[in-house]
């Protein structure tokens, strides 16, 4: 289980909305929400001390489509996001943006919500400490070559014990944007060059840019070209698509400015990797 301490690694907004119920005032609602807020919050992930200024900030946005009061059982989304800062600079940058819509659960309000890596609880602590160290994973592989290893093995076997609760998107058949999918292509040799690239963009690309915009610049652009080669080799996967959910207006952003680069090829490859963004990659010259 976990435990609580002051050294918590995250500091995560939570929010439940239950508008399309119809019944929004019902209290479990708003008791959901503050309780999933101190378990995210409160307790502690990992064996590290963060400073409070290290903490990663993040949201889970929960949208909850049905809920039945007599079997306690809720029907809903939850958009994952999180962010890093940029080194010498006050930008932050978003590291991830995931909704994922297999999302159902049990809940009686006032129960207690814990942690336990060793056995199925409920769907509800399982998916939701699934982001949390898919969050710790992905932030980690952006300030050291693969350093979220141990946190997508956290996740994966958080993936394990839930199958046994036969809810959709822990396993192989539940769909090509699943937390199997995601959590199983992480892990992945076939998939090591992404979370080189993750690690490249933010380290030699954008915590760069404070000292030399143009180092910086190229860094990030080398970066997209070579997750053009992955895109070749795995066209359409789902970490390639979540990239771009998270990033593509910060890449928009950092073609728009500063020292000017010749950007034909890396807008060809934005466009053949991220169609549904071109309106964005249009706009860079």
């Amino acid at each position: 289980m976990a435990g609580v301490s002051s050294a918590q690694e995250l500091n995560c907004e939570v929010i439940v909305n239950a508008e399309q119920t119809g019944n929004t005032n019902i209290t479990i609602f708003r008791t959901l929400q503050n309780s999933l807020s101190e378990f995210v919050n409160q307790n502690k992930w990992t064996n590290r001390d963060f400073l409070p200024q290290e903490r990663i900030n993040c949201s889970m946005f929960i949208n909850v489509r049905d809920y039945d009061p007599n079997t306690n059982s809720f029907n809903a989304t939850i958009q994952v996001q999180s962010s890093r800062p940029v080194y010498g600079s006050t930008m932050v940058s978003p590291v991830f943006n995931y909704n994922d819509e297999q999302f159902s659960f049990r809940y009686t309000e006032y129960e207690p919500l814990d942690y336990n890596p060793n056995q199925f609880d409920s769907n509800l602590t399982s998916v939701v400490s699934f982001y949390v160290f898919t969050i710790l994973g992905l932030d980690a592989d952006t300030f050291e070559e693969d350093g979220g290893t141990s946190y997508y093995e956290q996740a994966n076997q958080i993936v394990g014990t839930a199958q046994q609760g036969n809810y959709r998107g822990w396993k192989a058949g539940d769909g090509n944007s699943s937390r199997f999918r995601f959590n199983s292509d992480l892990l992945s040799n076939a998939f090591s060059d992404y979370r080189q690239v993750l690690y490249n963009y933010h380290r030699k690309g954008l915590d760069l840019m404070h000292m030399s915009p143009e180092n910086g610049k190229k860094g990030i652009t080398a970066s997209l070209l070579n997750l053009r080669s992955l895109n070749r080799n795995r066209p359409n996967s789902l970490l390639v698509r979540t990239f771009f959910d998270a990033k593509a207006d910060e890449i928009q952003q950092v073609y728009s400015g500063g020292p000017q680069l010749s950007t034909r090829e890396v807008v060809d490859a934005l466009n053949n990797m991220a169609p549904t963004f071109s309106d964005r990659w249009s706009n860079i010259r």
